[in-house]
């Protein structure tokens, strides 16, 4: 039998030209790895929450924020809960933790310390968070989130309170956030009516303070 001339027509070979970058395209596709989003978990209280300012304001969305800047294949939630005490995030831990986490920044303490709360206590609280953590998954990076109490509550109370958050990073090996509210705690432009809560310029150097720590950990 005769060859069909169509066969090798220069208008098939153009076409089959055409698609192969196409499937070499796919090809190459399929052995390209899908990159994983990662999650980083704040689970704290108003302050994390919000308090008093549109949750797009708050400092957990302002990192959300540099990180889609950045194109960086990492996600935020924001577990803060107001009014939270470290005896009430112990309670509800398992719960934030049924969802896959890679760094999990613990802001909590404040109320325990404005309620007068026992430093021994919160401080038993919170490594025992840390252990639940890890006890989940050894390789999640834990931040503690310093905080520190006004002064009418006393010298020494304040004194040891403060004291709560560098021992913790000792004994557990937590990374250290010094002091969540550097340079945004006592001063009353970026504090709203009550004194505690940030206003959405105070989350800003909130966001700047978190974000100069947790950056390099991305």
């Amino acid at each position: 039998m005769g060859l069909n001339k169509s066969e090798h027509s220069p208008k098939r070979k153009s076409q089959s030209w055409r698609m192969l970058p196409v499937a070499l395209g796919l090809l190459i596709g399929l052995h390209l790895p899908a990159v994983e989003t990662k999650t980083i978990i704040f689970f704290g209280d108003s302050l994390t929450a919000g308090y008093g300012v549109d949750p797009d304001e708050a400092y957990p969305a302002l990192i959300q924020k540099r990180i889609d800047a950045q194109g960086l294949p990492w996600r935020v939630v924001n577990a803060g809960l107001s009014g939270e005490t470290t005896a009430g995030g112990l309670r509800r831990l398992d719960w934030i933790l049924r969802q896959p986490v890679d760094i999990f920044l613990i802001e909590l303490g404040g109320n325990d310390g404005l309620r007068g709360v026992d430093t021994a206590t919160t401080e038993a609280n919170l490594e025992a968070m840390i252990a639940r953590i890890r006890q989940r998954d050894p390789t999640v990076k834990v931040i503690i989130a310093g905080m520190q109490m006004p002064t009418n509550m006393g010298s020494d109370y304040t004194k040891r309170f403060a004291a709560i958050y560098p021992s913790l990073a000792r004994k557990t090996g937590a990374i250290l956030l010094p002091f969540l509210l550097d340079g945004v705690g006592g001063v009353p432009n970026l504090n709203q009516a009550d004194g505690i809560h940030p206003t959405p310029q105070g989350h800003a150097v909130v966001a700047d303070t978190v974000w100069q720590l947790l950056q390099p950990l991305l």
